[in-house]
């Protein structure tokens, strides 16, 4: 099984960005996607979910209105567009896979597949 994040960068306050996760080794459809961020010296958080058909989306209070996920399960992706982005969205952005799932597990140990996470800095 592997998720591959790509995407992250270096960005400046209210630009938009979009990170990919592209799965492989696993029923891509039998599985909800989420997006997880780590900043330094944090906790990892939940930013966003979606559930296997695209049924059950959820962002954190911290992105709503502003990050917008999605999947593409003809590709095996799934995609977080990022719009105006703040320095507090500076973090090291995960994806990971929950057998089942509807999307709205918040929890990271809910997932039992992580990718390697790819960095996004927000310069103000």
């Amino acid at each position: 099984v592997q998720l591959q994040a790509s995407g992250g960068g270096l960005v400046k306050d209210g630009d938009s960005s979009t990170l990919s996760c592209a799965v492989s080794g696993l029923y891509f459809t039998s599985y909800a996607i989420a997006w997880f961020r780590q900043a330094p010296g944090k906790e990892r958080e939940f930013v966003a979910g979606i559930g296997r058909n695209s049924r059950g989306i959820t962002y954190s209070d911290s992105v709503r209105g502003r990050f917008t996920v999605s999947r593409d399960n003809a590709q095996n992706t799934v995609s977080l567009q990022m719009n105006a982005l703040k320095p507090e969205d500076t973090a090291d952005y995960f994806c990971a896979a929950r057998l089942g799932g509807s999307g709205g597990e918040t929890a990271p140990d809910m997932y039992g597949y992580w990718g390697q996470g790819t960095q996004v800095t927000v310069s103000s």
